[in-house]
């Protein structure tokens, strides 16, 4: 484990529905934002959203358990939709629909770590989590829980809560190191404008449209 990261969060809380006006409070002047979420499947629409998970650079980890049937979490729209605040997700896609699908949020703005991964470490075919934390933090993520029933909300196991935290506290690191790859290889601009077309992307998963940038009949 890295010197500067402990083996659990500095801040760690739980919610029901939405942040804590104080959470919210620690959170609105951060200038990035780790952010991650939990549903029952990959396929929006049928699949609900369950958890949303957020760190900030002083290793402030909550985890937001949505209810079945909730529509709406006005603190944590407001923060996603802060113009100021990057929102760092990995696989920005998957998210930025869930969170749409789920609770009418459109997330703004945006950097993406598996995109990035992909952009930057063109010498590896892995670019999954675990894969990137592992070699840009030097932390090996525990993945066990990745496959469980998020749907339970009210009765999520100390694994499961774990699993959650751990896949947002090493985004803001790994994102630092793959902007600076990026710089390196003079790609960041290529990157941002990649991240600009991911909103796109997720309410084309949304809708179910497939790739319609494929050349067929």
């Amino acid at each position: 484990m890295p010197q500067d990261i402990p083996a659990s969060p500095t801040h760690f809380a739980v919610f029901d529905g939405d942040l804590s006006p104080e959470w919210f409070g620690h959170y609105k002047n951060a200038k990035a934002l780790a952010v991650d979420t939990e549903a029952m499947g990959l396929i929006h629409g049928r699949d609900r959203l369950c958890l949303v998970q957020i760190c900030d650079d002083q290793d402030r980890v909550c985890c937001i358990r949505i209810a079945r049937g909730q529509s709406e979490a006005p603190l944590l729209k407001e923060l996603m939709e802060a113009t100021g605040i990057e929102k760092v997700f990995h696989y920005a896609r998957f998210d930025v629909a869930a969170m749409a699908s789920g609770l009418g949020i459109a997330v703004n703005p945006i950097f993406c770590t598996k995109v990035a991964s992909r952009l930057a470490r063109t010498y590896s075919p892995r670019h999954g989590l675990a894969a990137v934390v592992s070699e840009l933090v030097g932390v090996d993520l525990d993945k066990q829980a990745q496959s469980s029933d998020w749907g339970r909300v009210e009765e999520l196991s100390e694994q499961q809560l774990a699993y959650a935290a751990n896949d947002v506290r090493y985004l803001l690191p790994a994102r630092d190191r793959l902007e600076q790859m990026l710089v390196r290889e003079e790609r960041w601009s290529l990157a941002q404008r990649c991240f600009l077309c991911i909103p796109v992307f997720s309410d084309l998963d949304r809708f179910q449209y497939g790739s319609i940038f494929e050349h067929r009949a």
